[in-house]
């Protein structure tokens, strides 16, 4: 879309949470393809990376091993299995890369903070606050709270609308093409940060993509989406 840059800063920033602040989707891929594995059945990275930021049951992993298996089987027993090593494997995980440098210079410089996420409360504010990240954002949207989800812009129109912001200066950031599409439609500068999952996708639309939040600042990647002066016209 076409909008006049006019000078302003960016007043908000925005978090995806699963594979963005920490890496969820690795451990939860890890643990569905050995338990394919164990079927003698495989799951490719790019079968599960399709689903990567839409709201969970987007794709069933045990309709696709009994596909693959040709026959039933105990789903609620394969799922509790897979749930528990998951949790084992992300126990592991720390926060990404950046994340926490990106959170001080924002807040510094007096941006808003929140996480726009398709998983629920249950599942985002609990890994937060185990994080202690909870406290730090003034807004977290979850799958409970929107009728609709990424790639749909309605996620994002909510937090900027919570937040008190527009959208042309907020920044969103984000591990999957769903999650960019998301923020993009819904106005907001995005930067990709692809996972181990995520980054043979394509992120088309992106603003800014990064391997880590660690090769770039906050405040240059601001300074980048900000308007200058001379009211120049930007392609969006």
């Amino acid at each position: 879309m076409d909008r006049a840059r006019g000078a302003g800063v960016i007043e908000a920033l925005i978090f995806d949470f699963d594979g963005l602040i920490l890496d969820t989707e690795t451990p939860e891929l890890t643990a569905w393809q050995e338990a394919f594995a164990g079927f003698g059945c495989n799951l490719p990275i790019d079968t599960w990376a399709d689903c990567v930021g839409r709201p969970p049951g987007s794709f069933d992993p045990c309709l696709e091993l009994e596909r693959q298996t040709g026959r039933r089987l105990d789903r609620e027993s394969l799922r509790a299995e897979v749930r528990a090593r998951c949790h084992s494997l992300i126990d592991r995980e720390v926060i990404r890369p950046g994340v926490v440098d990106w959170l001080d210079e924002a807040e510094a410089a007096g941006a808003a903070l929140a996480v726009v996420s398709s998983s629920p409360h249950s599942w985002v504010d609990r890994h937060l606050e185990k994080l202690n990240l909870l406290d730090r954002f003034e807004q977290i949207v979850c799958r409970e709270d929107v009728e609709r989800h990424k790639p749909d812009p309605l996620p994002y129109q909510n937090a900027v609308e919570r937040l008190g912001r527009e959208p042309l200066n907020a920044i969103a950031v984000e591990d999957s093409p769903h999650g960019v599409r998301s923020a993009k439609a819904a106005g907001l500068w995005t930067v990709a940060v692809p996972n181990h999952v995520t980054r043979t996708l394509v992120f088309e639309g992106a603003d800014l993509t990064l391997a880590s939040l660690c090769e770039r600042s906050f405040t240059s990647a601001a300074e980048q989406f900000v308007a200058p002066l001379s009211g120049e016209i930007a392609t969006r």
